[in-house]
C-alpha cells in the first residue's frame, strides 16, 4: 500500500482480490459463519476533500483510483459484501459478512510506513512539509482497530441481531489532524529538528509523479524505493476525514486515546535517534539526490504555472 510495492499492480491484484476470493470460498466450503473484511477509507477517496464523510458515500468510480491498492481494495470489498448470505457448504446457514474502513494504522511493531518514514528522518530526506496547515487527516492505533475488528465480529452474531451483516465502518481515533503535525513527536521524539520549510502540493504532486516515472523506466535494473507516489501525497496532504458515528451507535466502537510515545520508545529501544555525527555523509548525497529531483518537479510545474497564467 505505499512505496515502490504500491507499483506492482500483479502483486496487489494477487492478494487484495485473488487472495479475497480465497478466503471467501474457504468460508463457504468450510461454514465459516463470519467474515471482517479490513478495507480502507481509499474506497472513496481519491484525491478530493471529504469532510466528516460517512458511509454513505458512494464508492470512487474504479478509473479514479489513482493507484492499484485502492482500485483493488475497493473491488475486494464490494466482493466481500456481495457475498453477505451466501450459502455455507457444511453447515446449515449462511455466511455474514462486514468491512472495516481504517485510516493510517499506527503502533510500535508497525513495518510498513514508520520505519520508511524513519529511515527518511535519519537520512536527512525529510527536510521540509507540503501542502496547507489547515489540512486535515486521520489515524488509528493498532489497539483501537483490533476493538473495532472483535466488536464487528460480535455483531455479524444472531444475538446481536446480525446488526453489521452487509455493512461497511469507517474506523480511526476519531483525532482529524494534520498529517505532518501527528509525525512532529516522532521527528521530535528522536531527537531530530521539525523541518520549517512548506512545499506546494503540486509541486510535491509534480516531483512524486517525476519520482514514479524514474521508477517506471529504471525500476527493472535497480528497484529502488520512490520517496513518495502520488497517491501518498494525496493521503497526507488532501483533507479526508470520516464520522464514526454508524461504527459507534451499531458496533459499540469507542476509539480510545493513544500518542506516538510508545513508538518513539519502541524505535529507541532498536538503536534509532540522533547521535552526533551519524551519517553525515549519506545525508549529504541524499540530501543533494532529493534536490535534484525538486528542481526538475519544478521545471515540470512551472510550464502549467505559466499556461494558467
Amino acid at each position: 500500500m505505499s512505496g515502490r510495492e504500491q507499483l506492482n499492480q500483479t502483486l496487489i491484484e494477487e492478494v487484495n482480490v485473488g487472495g479475497t476470493d480465497n478466503l471467501l470460498r474457504a468460508c463457504q466450503r468450510r461454514g465459516v459463519p463470519r467474515f471482517v473484511y479490513t478495507s480502507t477509507f481509499n474506497v472513496v477517496f481519491g484525491g478530493q476533500v471529504i469532510r466528516n464523510g460517512d458511509e454513505s458515500l458512494p464508492y470512487l468510480p474504479l478509473h479514479l483510483h489513482p493507484d492499484h491498492y485502492s482500485r483493488t481494495k475497493s473491488i475486494a470489498e464490494k466482493k466481500v459484501l456481495e457475498a453477505n448470505g451466501s450459502i455455507l457448504e457444511r453447515v446449515d446457514g449462511v455466511l455474514r459478512t462486514c468491512a472495516l474502513r481504517p485510516a493510517g494504522i499506527y503502533g510500535p511493531g508497525e513495518q510498513r510506513h514508520l520505519p520508511r518514514i524513519v529511515s527518511y528522518i535519519e537520512r536527512g530526506l525529510f527536510r521540509f512539509v507540503y501542502g496547507d496547515p489547515r489540512s486535515l487527516v486521520e489515524f488509528v492505533h493498532v489497539d483501537n482497530l483490533v476493538q473495532a475488528h472483535i466488536l464487528a465480529s460480535e455483531a455479524l452474531k444472531a444475538d446481536k441481531g446480525h446488526i453489521a451483516s452487509g455493512q461497511s465502518y469507517f474506523i480511526s481515533d476519531g483525532q482529524p489532524v494534520n498529517n505532518f503535525e501527528f509525525f512532529r513527536p516522532l521527528v521530535e521524539g528522536l531527537g531530530y529538528t521539525f523541518p520549517s520549510t512548506r512545499l506546494p502540493l503540486t509541486l510535491i504532486y509534480c516531483f512524486a509523479f517525476l519520482t514514479e516515472l524514474i521508477h517506471f523506466i529504471l525500476g527493472r535494473l535497480y528497484n529502488f524505493q520512490p520517496f513518495l507516489t502520488r497517491t501518498e501525497v494525496y493521503k497526507t496532504g488532501v483533507t479526508h476525514y470520516f464520522s464514526l458515528e454508524k461504527a459507534r451507535r451499531e458496533l459499540g466502537y469507542e476509539p480510545q486515546p493513544f500518542d506516538l510515545q510508545e513508538v518513539v520508545e519502541w524505535f529507541k529501544a532498536r538503536g534509532h535517534g540522533k547521535s552526533p555525527g551519524s551519517r553525515d555523509s549519506e545525508c549529504l548525497i541524499w540530501g543533494g539526490l532529493l534536490a535534484f529531483l525538486l528542481v526538475m518537479s519544478m521545471l515540470t510545474w512551472l510550464p502549467s504555472l505559466t499556461l494558467s497564467a
